[in-house]
């Protein structure tokens, strides 16, 4: 059994931050469970281009607005409270910010621990097995 709180996080090698978002990893890939599952913040006004190339991910927005683009076809979607999206398709994103958006986010494989996209938004591929 895994019980954590996003406070004990704070401050430690699972709280990662870039460019106007911040990431609280709550699992991990070390975890054993198969996915990771993360608490992120992305600061109001902010623009960010994503692509996964090597996982899911699923993202439920508790807080916050703006919209979500689908790079590849130019659909954009309104994001408000109790949106949830998922990226299975691998697809490049665009997600702009009205205001400041905190969502949960599960990954799948798991991320692994400090890594940070590259400049394409791509997470390097994960190779560390399940609890190792």
């Amino acid at each position: 059994m895994i019980v954590r709180s996003t406070a004990e996080i704070t401050g430690t090698e699972r709280d990662v931050a870039g460019r106007g978002w911040r990431s609280k990893r709550i699992v991990l890939g070390g975890d054993g469970v198969g996915f990771s599952f993360h608490e992120t913040t992305i600061d109001a006004g902010t623009v960010h281009e994503f692509h996964y190339l090597n996982h899911v991910e699923a993202v439920w927005l508790v807080e916050g607005e703006g919209t979500l683009t689908d790079l590849d076809n130019g659909v954009t979607y309104e994001l408000a409270p109790g949106s949830m999206y998922l990226l299975d398709g691998h697809e490049r994103h665009r997600l702009e910010v009205r205001t400041t958006m905190r969502m949960m986010c599960v990954f799948n494989p798991p991320v692994t621990g400090q890594e940070v996209h590259d400049s394409n938004g791509v997470y390097p591929l994960v190779t560390a097995t399940i609890g190792g």
